[in-house]
């Protein structure tokens, strides 16, 4: 028996499988919207789709299979240009029309950027990638969500998909959002009130009027990271400020669909804003939660800023405003996300004054090209690799053991405030020090 009240993700879900309604925990052949991969898994994808449907087989849409090269782009490692160029080959060959290749006027940068950047996002719609943090695109009101090479393979060549669909743990946030807390700040708390098991399978689902108030790249901060709490996707209900955003970048129709009142979810998590301060995650886990002011004690020796949880303009902003006429005191890694946000670099001022000049002032590290650099490692040329015990404080997403190179690193994951205060002290400090 079904109940016509549903959630957004259930709402959305329900439309791509041509139903009235669904429920959790429901097996369900869902429709692709969108298809992301990159150089990491797009040449598996690739390659499962061709022994499994043919090497002579196109793909189902090639409007709807989007490939964006990021992760191990500007290397000299054979292995990872091998990758790209097996893109290449595969994009030209299928006619695909939206392959952003390396090196060309039509590179974008991280995938999980560009990809809403580039209009391919719309609310109501349902994405599937071959990355973890495809969930970031909740931000503007779809159902996005990661999925293996196999599954992806089949997408590639159906445009569907069996799964099941999730329930619903719904976050509510109130209050006036204090000016030294940022998207991150919120979800770490998050993750670590719940655990990085704690929405395992879940569709996590943030309102309140301290959702509504936050910018939509600080929206994506905060669905990017719901996989960190083992979520099958994050979500927040589109409004005028995330429409208005996706008309302004496509010219597609869309349906935007919100949660029904009177929806059934199976937690409900409620917090006030206004009582958050700045907060880290600990080595070696995003779950690790600590506030910033309790480890002041915890000398570093680089900070990193970039990612797709801290390389979006509004997140060199926020940096730019702690560092304006200060000078870092470590190494200072900058990597935009995308080229937009490279060229916001030249063109946003603080104070009459570029970001890019004032990082220049305060003695950052050159700016790297958009891509994701040390987020995820990478060859040893990768800017920002790690090679013996640094400790790092990051934007980026995550913290494993050897997630940006050397085993023996620590990092500790933060908002741009946190980490660019951190860089001017040599050590982890509450950006409210600046503030």
């Amino acid at each position: 028996m079904y109940f016509l009240s549903m959630t957004i993700t259930e709402k959305i879900l329900a439309r791509a499988a041509d139903k009235a309604a669904v429920a959790p925990g429901e097996n369900i052949w869902v429709k692709a919207d969108i298809l992301l991969t990159h150089d990491i898994c797009g040449p598996g994808t690739i390659g499962i789709f061709q022994r499994e449907f043919g090497r002579q087989a196109k793909v189902w849409d090639r409007e709807r299979v989007v490939i964006i090269p990021d992760h191990f782009i500007f290397t000299q490692d054979e292995m990872a240009r091998r990758n790209v160029e097996s893109l290449r080959t595969f994009a030209r060959e299928q006619a695909l029309s939206y392959f952003y290749d390396p090196g060309t006027p039509n590179y974008k940068g991280v995938c999980h950027v560009a990809l809403p950047q580039e209009g391919h996002v719309r609310p109501g719609e349902v994405i599937f990638g071959t990355d973890s943090h495809t969930c970031t695109h909740g931000a503007l009101g779809a159902f996005a969500t990661g999925i293996g090479n196999t599954d992806a393979a089949f997408v590639m060549g159906t445009g569907k998909l069996l799964l099941k669909a999730p329930p619903t743990l719904r976050f509510t946030l109130d209050g006036l959002k204090p000016d030294y807390i940022m998207g991150k700040d919120i979800i770490l708390r998050i993750i670590g009130d719940i655990g990085v098991e704690g929405a395992n399978y879940c569709a996590m689902e943030f309102r309140g009027e301290a959702v509504a108030a936050l910018s939509i790249e600080e929206r994506m901060t905060i669905c990017n990271m719901a996989i960190e709490a083992g979520a099958k996707n994050g979500i927040i209900a589109p409004d005028e400020k995330s429409v208005a955003y996706v008309r302004a970048r496509t010219q597609k129709t869309f349906t935007p669909v919100t949660s029904d009142p009177d929806c059934t979810v199976a937690k409900d998590y409620a917090y006030n804003i206004a009582s958050f301060e700045p907060g880290v995650a600990k080595p070696h886990s995003p779950g690790a939660y600590a506030l910033a002011r309790e480890l002041e004690d915890i000398k570093i020796d680089r900070a990193y800023i970039g990612s797709c949880t801290g390389g979006k303009l509004a997140d060199f902003i926020a940096a730019a405003v702690i560092l304006q006429g200060k000078r870092v005191s470590v190494d200072t890694f900058l990597v935009p996300a995308t080229q937009e946000v490279a060229d916001g670099l030249e063109k946003e001022q603080i104070n009459g004054e570029t970001l890019a000049s004032i990082f220049h002032k305060a003695g950052c590290l050159d700016i790297a090209p958009p891509s994701c650099a040390a987020c995820l490692g990478g060859p040893p040329d990768t800017f920002g690799h790690t090679h013996g015990k640094e400790v790092v404080i990051s934007t980026t997403n995550r913290n494993f053991i050897g997630r940006m190179g050397s085993k023996a690193t620590q990092i500790y994951l933060a908002s741009p405030l946190t980490a660019a205060a951190s860089a001017l002290k040599g050590r982890i400090t509450d950006p409210r020090v600046f503030m």
